[in-house]
């Protein structure tokens, strides 16, 4: 089988990718910032269910850095490029976000062309797709792109656009004979290993933990981080997937109140905090003024989006769960691993 790197291994998406690489028998190899965080990444894999000892090793490197990467990619068949910054709140500059993902995806780039690597999967974002553009009735596909220039769009958003962009200037202009496949998730949820989870399960614990009195009137696009892996493998080994984007999203986009309505509906005594009741607007930015990562939602309230995931299903036969199972399972996972408030830890 082969041998792949994946960036970012201590990363929610990172982690799921090399469990199923591992699952189906490739060589893995995984940066991280520092190999201090070795022990912490093999304890989720462990909950994952995987104990991989020789099948999975470790490389210390930064997407600010030049060093490290000339070693993390070499004798690799394929890179997942997987890591990238997402803050849980607003950078004090758009550049914390926009810097180390555009130039940290040029030097994976650099790096793997350097090394006769066969192909990059890039994890890009829907934030890449649907942002900065006018209301449409429409779904989002693999041709729009975010305006990064336009209104309201957020550091994050400018960071994925930017740094995807740049990825395939560089395989146009410089790639040589590197493939580039890109992946573009909506919002990631499904199990979390651990403590080190998306900012989208993030909105899963503050429900739960009752954080927010009501839920704003908020909508957005839902997909397993376990599909999300899939996808990203698919990408990786099919012949197809070479020069294409596709879109991450399980179906339809779902509001912040039906989402609150399933965890109460379904987690029982675990779900007693959830609010039940749609907040207006102006309390939303009320409490933005306090709460950062309230901050970042403000320029969506109110609007409805939606992406199609015609175009893996056509060419790569993917076929992901339904946005319940997700949520479901991102409810779960913080339950099962005692990451509720006054939640006891449970055995895995």
């Amino acid at each position: 089988m082969s041998t792949v790197l994946v960036t970012g291994g201590s990363g929610f998406i990172g982690a799921h990718s090399i469990l199923q690489l591992l699952a189906a028998g490739h060589q893995v190899r995984t940066s991280v910032r520092s190999l201090k965080r070795e022990g912490e990444v093999r304890a989720m894999l462990k909950t994952g269910g995987a104990e991989p000892g020789e099948r999975l090793s470790f490389v210390a490197a930064d997407l600010e850095n030049d060093a490290g990467w000339p070693d993390a990619v070499a004798g690799c068949d394929y890179v997942l490029h997987v890591a990238s910054p997402f803050p849980s709140g607003v950078p004090a500059h758009e550049d914390e976000l926009i810097v180390p993902a555009r130039e940290g995806a040029l030097r994976v780039l650099r790096a793997a062309r350097a090394a006769g690597v066969k192909r990059v999967v890039l994890t890009s974002s829907f934030a890449a797709i649907g942002y900065g553009q006018p209301p449409r009735d429409a779904p989002f596909d693999e041709t729009n792109w975010t305006d990064p220039n336009a209104a309201g769009v957020s550091a994050y958003a400018k960071s994925k656009t930017l740094a995807e962009r740049a990825a395939w200037d560089f395989i146009a202009r410089e790639g040589g004979g590197l493939e580039l496949s890109v992946v573009n998730p909506v919002g990631v949820f499904g199990p979390a290993l651990g403590p080190d989870y998306s900012t989208s399960i993030l909105l899963v614990q503050r429900l739960m933990d009752g954080a927010v009195p009501g839920v704003p009137k908020l909508s957005f696009g839902l997909v397993d981080v376990r599909d999300v892996a899939d996808l990203h493998i698919l990408a990786m080994t099919h012949p197809a997937a070479k020069g294409e984007r596709f879109l991450a999203v399980a179906g339809d986009f779902m509001t912040m109140l039906d989402t609150a309505r399933l965890l109460k509906a379904r987690m029982g005594a675990s779900a007693s905090r959830v609010p039940a009741r749609q907040i207006p607007n102006w309390l939303v930015r009320l409490a933005a003024l306090r709460d950062p990562a309230v901050r970042l939602i403000l320029p969506e309230l109110g609007k409805v989006k939606n992406a199609t995931n015609e175009k893996a299903r056509r060419i790569l036969g993917w076929a992901p769960g339904s946005n319940e199972e997700s949520i479901l399972a991102a409810a779960e996972s913080l339950v099962r691993l005692g990451l509720l408030k006054g939640g006891a830890k449970r055995a895995a």
